[in-house]
């Protein structure tokens, strides 16, 4: 490089250094945001500074997290990298595979023994504390496992069915486990997944409901039972916005209604709300529209179904909002406590409700990420 170069590569230093700090500028004077609509989580807030923490290096790191989800337009640049991304022949951003047939496919990160045993610890805590509860755990599958034919050329592949089956050894007498393993393994030629979220459609949930069915000792309801509606065809899911790929035909949300009428009452117990539905339409008209089941993810949800029966505690993730419905005429009230919100003992929940059974149900990639987990068996 010639002297005669130097004003013009200082030039564009200048022109870089005044952007970035324009964008930096503008990010400080911009609010920060609590949660992420497109990728539905809470996002990371500006730490409080301490000399400990920055010793540490807490600070430091909670400061770059910071920095990264309140970044200025941030959803834009993500999509502009993932374009350069694909235009490059890159199949992974963000912890997500660009698939086949347009399949985003979050990775499965098989965890560490020591992550395992935590969670099959606290699984046994709460069996030993409730001894007159009937148990049931259903890990669903993800779509990294069932849809392995869909996964790019070279993607490292985790043996998710292993440490499931590792989790079933290990439970005794604490737990019944609930196979929907082969039910949806026979059928993954059919849509069980959604393209472009990590959820399971609700046909796949339906026939998870047909397997819990036969755990616990009732007769399903036939599909025909049903009449399929379609909620809404125009659904970009968590993978969309969390991987940035762009270009992709949007997924349909269906509900499966009774054909016979069910009457039900759906009270938001913390936030002192009720309904009479699982769904909320209202929600087809933002970005996350899976939240039309159940109305999202809440503490506690208290269902009064006006059938006879026992009493169910359901304690999941969001893989259980949508067969959750499909439930109505075997318990004459489900309560349903997503650990992530509720900060109470669940075994001093189940004592105090008279709860006659209770299900896990979680699918693979949060059971095993989810720290809310091993608080399972606390009772205090």
């Amino acid at each position: 490089m010639g002297r005669q170069d130097e004003p013009y590569y200082r030039r564009i230093a200048w022109i870089m250094l005044l952007f970035l700090g324009a964008l930096f500028l503008l990010s400080r004077a911009v609010p920060a945001k609590t949660f992420s609509e497109s990728e539905n989580r809470m996002l990371a807030q500006l730490p409080a500074f301490s000399l400990d923490s920055l010793v540490r290096g807490r600070f430091t790191s909670g400061y770059e997290a910071y920095l990264a989800d309140q970044f200025t337009a941030r959803d834009m640049w993500i999509g502009v990298k993932s374009d350069v991304d694909r235009l490059l022949g890159k199949k992974e951003n963000g912890g997500v595979y660009l698939g086949k047939d347009g399949y985003l496919i979050q990775k499965f990160s098989e965890p560490k023994d020591e992550e395992v045993q935590k969670r099959i610890g606290a699984i046994r805590a709460f069996g030993q504390a409730t001894p007159n509860v009937r148990k049931f755990v259903m890990l669903v599958p993800t779509a990294a496992e069932l849809l392995r034919d869909k996964l790019p050329r070279f993607a490292p592949a985790s043996d998710e069915r292993k440490v499931m089956e590792q989790v079933k050894r290990s439970l005794g007498e604490s737990a019944a486990w609930v196979n929907v393993y082969d039910a949806l393994d026979s059928r993954k030629d059919e849509p069980l997944f959604y393209k472009t979220d990590h959820h399971w459609t609700t046909r796949a949930a339906y026939y998870g409901y047909r397997e819990l069915g036969r755990a616990m000792g009732f007769a399903a309801k036939a599909e025909q039972d049903y009449s399929v509606q379609e909620a809404t065809g125009a659904f970009y899911g968590s993978l969309y916005s969390r991987s940035g790929f762009r270009h992709l035909q949007p997924d349909r949300i269906e509900i499966y209604m009774p054909k016979e009428a069910e009457h039900v009452q759906v009270e938001y117990a913390e936030e002192g709300l009720s309904a009479d539905s699982y769904y909320e339409p209202g929600n087809l008209g933002k970005k996350d529209k899976y939240a039309v089941f159940l109305n999202g993810n809440h503490p506690w949800v208290r269902i009064r179904t006006g059938f006879a029966g026992g009493r169910l505690l359901i304690v999941k993730d969001s893989y259980a909002n949508c067969l959750i419905p499909f439930l109505t005429e075997h318990f004459s009230e489900i309560d349903v406590i997503d650990p992530r919100y509720y900060s109470d003992s669940i075994v001093r929940f189940t004592k105090e409700h008279a709860i006659s059974d209770m299900l896990l149900l979680y699918n693979a990639n949060t059971f095993f990420e989810d720290a809310s987990v091993v608080r399972l068996g606390d009772e205090e």
